[in-house]
C-alpha cells in the first residue's frame, strides 16, 4: 500500500519517530518564544481524584517541561460545579501569560464536557474542544483540530500512506476523536465511513477499508473478520486492564492479518502529546492549524 508496506504484513506503525520529530520543532519553538519575552504556558484543568488521569496529565507536564513549556496543572474539587469549572475556564482563557488550556475529562457528575468547553477561548483552546473549534473545522476554517484525531492523520502521513481516493473507515463517533477524524480524513480526499453502536453489519464496513481506524474504547473490538489482509489499521483504544497494563480497540491477533498496525501503546498517544505541546506554541505565536 505504500513504500514501506507493500508487500508486507503486520508492520507495527509506532509513532515515537513521528513524535521526537515534533518535540524537536516545539522546542525550536518554545526556546524563539522564550527569547521574544513570550514563553509559552499550558494550563490543564483537572476535576477528578481518578489516579489514571493523574497520571496522565502529569505525564503530559513532564513533556512540555522538556520542550520548553510551562505546564500548570489547575486541580479543582471532584465535586465542582459547572460554574466553578466554567469560571476557572474563562480566567485561565483571559490570563494573557496562558496560551493554550485543556480541560481534562473525566468531569463531575451532571457536568456535561462540551457545554464546560464553551468557556474556553478558541485562540486557546489547543485540544479542540469548543465547539466553536469543532464548527470551524468542519467547516475549513483555522482551528485546533482534537490533537488525538489528528495524531491519527499525522502518523498516516508520516508513514506515506496514501489517502486521497482512498475507503478510510472510522469506528467510533466521538468529539475528541471520530467526528473530527472524518473531517481531516475527508480535508485529504479520502472517502469516509463513520462506524457506530448502530452500526448494521460491521465487519462487512470494516473489511472494505484500506484505512480503518478504531475508536471506541471496546477491547478487542475489531478482529481479523472486520479487516481486509491489506488494510491498514489505526488503534485509538486505550482500555485499562486489570494489572495496570493498557490494550486497545484491536485484537493483536490482527497484527499479522493486516499491512500494518499502530501498538498500544507507542503508536497515537505519543503522537497525540507531542501535538498538544506543538498547538501550545502555535497559539503562543498566535497561529492555529
Amino acid at each position: 500500500m505504500t513504500a514501506g508496506t507493500e508487500g508486507q504484513r503486520g508492520v507495527r506503525l509506532t509513532g515515537a519517530t513521528l513524535a521526537a520529530e515534533i518535540r524537536a520543532r516545539v522546542s525550536e519553538s518554545a526556546a524563539a518564544l522564550a527569547d521574544a519575552g513570550r514563553p509559552p504556558r499550558l494550563a490543564v484543568v483537572v476535576a477528578t481524584a481518578d489516579e489514571s488521569t493523574a497520571w496522565y496529565v502529569r505525564s503530559i507536564a513532564k513533556a512540555a517541561a522538556k520542550v520548553g513549556i510551562t505546564c500548570d496543572i489547575v486541580d479543582l474539587d471532584p465535586s465542582s460545579s459547572g460554574a466553578e469549572i466554567d469560571a476557572a475556564l474563562r480566567r485561565l482563557s483571559a490570563d494573557p501569560s496562558v496560551h493554550g488550556v485543556i480541560l481534562q475529562t473525566p468531569l463531575p457528575p451532571g457536568v456535561d464536557f462540551a457545554t464546560a468547553a464553551t468557556a474556553i477561548d478558541p485562540a486557546k483552546d489547543v485540544d479542540g474542544a469548543n465547539p466553536g473549534s469543532l464548527g470551524r473545522l468542519a467547516a475549513g476554517l483555522p482551528a485546533f483540530p482534537p490533537a488525538t484525531a489528528q495524531a491519527v492523520v499525522a502518523l498516516l502521513e508520516h508513514y506515506d500512506i496514501p489517502l486521497a481516493g482512498r475507503d478510510a473507515v472510522v469506528v467510533g463517533r466521538s468529539t475528541v476523536v471520530g467526528k473530527p477524524l472524518a473531517h481531516l480524513l475527508l480535508d485529504r480526499n479520502a472517502t469516509v465511513t463513520v462506524c457506530h453502536s448502530h452500526t448494521a453489519d460491521l465487519a462487512g464496513k470494516t473489511s472494505r477499508a484500506d484505512v480503518l481506524v478504531a475508536a471506541v474504547g471496546r477491547p478487542a473490538l475489531i478482529g481479523q473478520e472486520h479487516v481486509r489482509p491489506d488494510a491498514i489499521v489505526v488503534d485509538v483504544g486505550t482500555n485499562a486492564t486489570p494489572d495496570g497494563g493498557l490494550v486497545g480497540d484491536v485484537d493483536p491477533a490482527v497484527q499479522g492479518h493486516v499491512a500494518g498496525l499502530t501498538p498500544v501503546p507507542g503508536g497515537i498517544g505519543p503522537v497525540t502529546t507531542a501535538l498538544l505541546l506543538e498547538h501550545t506554541v502555535r497559539a503562543a505565536e498566535g497561529t492555529s492549524r
